[in-house]
């Protein structure tokens, strides 16, 4: 199975020239994480200078990888100043925000009635755009932010700022991801109208395409080459579970001596979504913090009487396979890389997001003659821009 190295080439994208403005994006990556959007911007060939981030753990994966600076600053506290020093006088530049998404996701089920301290997030990313005013912005979230008025918020800051703004609830399945995974997708540009690229019409990729080959596991086990294809134990009960359990399946494929009392009652027939197989031929479901479990959703292996290894949660998110989220000789803790993991932007979807932006440096950017080429002035105080709701 060949995949794209990571850990081998960190610098591969990072490399800076100045022949023309295509040539000279760079990006600062906010809410960054273990690096999954910053991956596939670098892939892409946009240089990503910077990533910013709370949470500790997602220091050695993003700087080991992607060969970008990590830091761990509160977004509260990050000002202009410190996004143009990151930027220098680089002649494109793109600020990412893919704020945490639990206040937004379905799987919340407290979320109406959070406080607005929760939303600060969203707020603090137009802070910046107001403060630093970057050439473009992008934005990755779960599709019900859509629903709140924080997210109406940022788009009328965004075109109070002379943006044209676009976002769209999109499948990454249909942009290579072997995971069918919904999220709401924002672009945005001072330069002019701005969108991702349609998906090709190519096949859809499966949990077989990238995961089939793999060391096989027993439960509970890890491969001695690769410390995080790791699977998490079961009980003798959820054993005899999953081994009932066919591909594409659930609980109800069980002997009733399997079936959790819960699952019995009237209230629990309607929770067909947990203690699943996936299957080969398809795409995986939405993987989510909690993937290795394998009551926690449709995440269990396919053939093999287990859940997912992290390194398959990895792989179902489009790192590469080599991608380091540990150190050599560093414990493996489940909780903590299933949720650098499961939070991660998925590494093809930020590929399509920077393939969409050098698109557009292209077209609206880097010519001679163009009014918004960076190096001849571009009108900061442009009209607000507008929405496009595809």
């Amino acid at each position: 199975m060949k995949k794209k190295d990571s850990a081998d080439h960190p610098q591969r994208g990072n490399v800076r020239t100045h022949s023309s403005p295509v040539n000279d994006i760079v990006c600062v990556d906010l809410f960054c994480g273990a690096g999954g959007l910053t991956r596939g911007l670098i892939d892409a060939g946009i240089r990503v200078v910077a990533g910013v981030d709370l949470d500790d753990a997602c220091k050695h994966p993003y700087e080991t990888n992607n060969g970008s600076a990590f830091h761990a600053i509160d977004v509260a506290n990050l000002t202009s100043s410190d996004l143009s020093s990151w930027f220098g006088d680089a002649q494109v530049r793109i600020l990412a925000g893919c704020a945490p998404c639990q206040p937004f996701s379905s799987y919340s089920q407290r979320y109406e009635t959070i406080g607005t301290e929760r939303w600060g997030l969203l707020h603090q990313f137009a802070r910046l755009v107001r403060e630093a005013k970057p050439d473009m912005v992008t934005m990755e979230n779960v599709p019900t932010v859509t629903r709140h008025l924080v997210f109406d918020d940022f788009i009328s800051t965004l075109k109070e700022q002379g943006y044209k703004v676009w976002f769209k609830v999109i499948d990454c399945a249909a942009y290579g991801l072997p995971q069918r995974r919904r999220r709401t997708v924002l672009l945005a540009s001072r330069f002019g109208n701005i969108e991702l690229k349609a998906p090709s019409n190519s096949k859809q990729r499966t949990v077989a395409d990238v995961l089939r080959g793999l060391p096989v596991l027993r439960h509970g086990g890890s491969n001695r080459d690769d410390p995080l294809h790791a699977a998490s134990g079961l009980s003798h009960l959820n054993y005899e579970r999953i081994k009932a359990s066919k591909p594409g399946g659930t609980w109800r494929d069980w002997p009733k001596h399997l079936v959790a009392k819960c699952h019995k009652k009237k209230t629990g027939k309607t929770y067909s979504g947990v203690y699943g197989r996936m299957k080969w031929n398809e795409p995986a479901p939405t993987l989510t913090t909690q993937f290795f479990g394998f009551g926690n959703g449709r995440f269990g292996h396919p053939s093999q009487a287990r859940g997912l290894s992290l390194r398959e949660g990895a792989i179902l998110q489009g790192f590469p396979e080599n991608y380091s989220f540990v150190p050599k000789g560093g414990v493996i803790q489940f909780k903590v890389l299933g949720r650098l993991i499961g939070n991660a932007v998925p590494v093809d979807l930020g590929r399509v997001i920077g393939e969409s932006i050098i698109e557009h440096v292209k077209q609206h950017v880097d010519q001679p003659s163009s009014p918004t080429n960076p190096r001849r002035g571009r009108n900061v105080d442009a009209r607000p821009g507008n929405s496009v709701h595809a």
